[in-house]
């Protein structure tokens, strides 16, 4: 069994959660809750990874990951 590390970036809305994974291209999902987005994108991750694995595809995983929030005034 191989272990593979990602970012995961969750962003919530009126309409609840989504999440993506940066550098799975097309990695994403949505939910209502946190929780499930977690699980959802947990599950997407896995099929995509299972995806690239069975096409003999690189899987590509980031080096280093920084967020922050910024303020921009107008």
């Amino acid at each position: 069994m191989s272990i593979y590390k990602f970012s995961v970036v969750v962003e919530r809305d009126i309409d609840g959660y989504f999440a993506l994974c940066p550098e799975l291209q097309g990695c994403y999902t949505q939910g209502d809750t946190y929780e499930e987005v977690l699980g959802n994108i947990k599950d997407a991750i896995r099929l995509h990874i299972e995806d690239r694995i069975e096409s003999s595809e690189e899987i590509p995983q980031a080096e280093s990951v920084s967020l922050t929030m910024m303020e921009v005034a107008l």
